[in-house]
C-alpha cells in the first residue's frame, strides 16, 4: 500500500481509523504534536485487539497505527496488523526510530522484534525533520528505510518544516530522492502550534474563520486516543481535551466495536457538515447575533457544541438521504482530484508532488 493510495483514502469517511497503540515516547522532539513521554497513557492491549477484531465482517479499508511511538509495543503492533488483515483490512504504521540510533553500524539495522512488526503492515512511515534529527540521525534512519525496502515494505517518510521556504525541507527532501532514487514518497507538512510546539512556535492552525465555504477531511477518519475514546477528528487539542466535545465523540473501545464507530462518524448530521462546508461557514450562517465573535477553523469546530441553532440546523441539512449524498460528493470530488491536490490543502503545496514518488497515481 503506497502512501498516494493512504492520501486518496483519507477524506473518504470511515475509510480509515487512526489507532493510538501507545501514547508513549521515549524521544524527546521539541515540536511532538503529542507531547508525548514515557508517563503518557496507552489503550490496554485487550481492548485494542478486541476493537480491531470488530473490523470482521466490514471493517475500514486501513487502519493506521500511530502514537506516540506505536513500536514501543511491537508486538502488539504486529498482532494488530495481522488481526486487521485477516478481517480484509490493510495497515499502517508511524514511526519516530527510536530503535535506529546506530543503525547504520548494525549488520542488521531493525532490531528483530521491531522488524516483525514492519513486515507485518502493508505501509511503513518514519518521520524525519529537524526535531528529530536531534535524536536519531538522519543516516540512521536511512539505514532502517533500506532494511525495510530489501523486505518487500512499501514506505514513506514523514518531514516537517517550519514552513514551505525552510531550507532544511529542501535539503530533507532532496536527500531522501537521492538516497532511495525516488522510491521512497514523502508527505511534508508544517509546523503546527500544539503539543510541545504550542508553548514556542509561532505558528498557527490552518484553516480560516469565515464565510467561505471550506470542508474538513480530518473528521472523515476517527481517531482511538489513547484513553481509549474515540474521535472524530485527529486535531491533538480535539484528541485531548477532556471534556471531549459531545459532537465530535464516537465511542469508546471498551464498549464499542468498528459497526457502531463508523455509523456516528458517517450518519452524524453535524460531522457530515462539518466534512462538507465546514465549521466556519456553519458558525457564519446558522449562529446567532449572540454567539460574539467567530473563533479560528479548528477552534469554532469544538465550539459547535454551544451554539443549539447551528447544531439544529446541521440536523436539518443533514440529517436524511440528502445529507448522506451531500458527504459522498463531497468525498469524491475530494478523491477524484487525486492524492496530490489533497497534500496541496492539507500539507506543504510546494512539496505535494513528493506523495506520488515511485509511480503512484497522482
Amino acid at each position: 500500500m503506497e502512501l498516494a493510495e493512504l492520501m486518496s483514502l483519507r477524506p473518504v469517511p470511515g475509510a480509515g481509523v487512526l489507532l493510538t497503540v501507545t501514547g508513549r515516547c521515549p524521544l524527546h522532539c521539541a515540536h511532538c504534536s503529542t507531547a508525548s513521554t514515557m508517563a503518557s497513557g496507552e489503550p490496554g492491549a485487550d481492548q485494542l485487539l478486541r476493537f480491531v477484531g470488530s473490523f470482521e465482517g466490514g471493517g475500514p479499508a486501513v487502519v493506521m497505527l500511530t502514537g506516540g511511538e506505536p513500536l514501543l509495543r511491537p508486538a502488539l503492533s504486529a498482532e494488530l496488523a495481522r488481526t486487521a488483515r485477516a478481517a480484509g483490512t490493510r495497515s499502517a504504521l508511524l514511526t519516530g526510530a527510536f530503535f535506529a540510533k546506530g543503525a547504520r553500524s548494525r549488520s542488521v539495522p531493525i532490531p528483530p522484534p521491531i522488524m516483525r512488526a514492519v513486515t507485518a503492515v502493508d505501509h511503513f512511515s518514519v518521520s524525519i525533520d529537524a526535531f528529530h534529527e536531534r535524536e536519531v540521525p538522519r543516516a540512521d534512519v536511512f539505514a532502517v528505510l533500506r532494511q525495510a525496502l530489501d523486505a518487500g515494505v512499501a514506505t514513506s517518510v514523514h518531514a516537517v518544516g517550519s514552513g514551505p521556504g525552510d531550507p532544511y525541507l529542501a535539503d530533507v527532501t532532496a536527500d531522501i530522492r537521492r538516497t532511495f532514487d525516488d522510491r521512497v514518497p514523502v508527505l511534508v507538512n508544517t509546523l503546527r502550534a500544539v503539543g510541545r510546539a504550542a508553548s514556542w512556535s509561532a505558528a498557527r492552525a490552518p484553516g480560516p474563520a469565515g464565510r467561505a465555504v471550506l470542508p474538513c477531511a480530518m473528521a472523515a477518519w476517527p481517531v482511538v486516543a489513547a484513553d481509549g475514546l474515540v474521535l472524530a477528528c485527529c486535531n491533538q487539542d480535539t484528541v485531548d481535551r477532556r471534556p471531549a466535545p459531545a459532537h465530535l465523540t464516537v465511542g469508546h473501545i471498551a464498549r464499542d466495536g468498528w459497526a457502531a464507530v463508523a455509523e456516528r462518524v458517517t450518519a452524524s448530521p453535524a460531522l457530515r457538515m462539518i466534512r462538507t462546508v465546514g465549521p466556519s461557514h456553519l458558525l457564519h450562517r446558522y449562529g446567532t447575533s449572540g454567539d460574539g465573535p467567530q473563533p479560528g477553523y479548528c477552534a469554532g469546530c469544538r465550539s459547535l457544541g454551544d451554539h443549539p441553532t447551528v447544531l439544529a440546523a446541521a440536523d436539518r441539512l443533514a440529517g436524511g438521504a440528502a445529507g448522506a449524498l451531500l458527504d459522498a460528493h463531497v468525498a469524491h470530488e475530494q478523491t477524484a482530484a487525486g492524492p496530490v491536490a489533497f497534500v496541496r490543502r492539507h500539507g506543504a503545496d510546494r512539496y505535494a508532488d513528493l506523495v506520488a514518488l515511485g509511480g503512484a497515481p497522482r
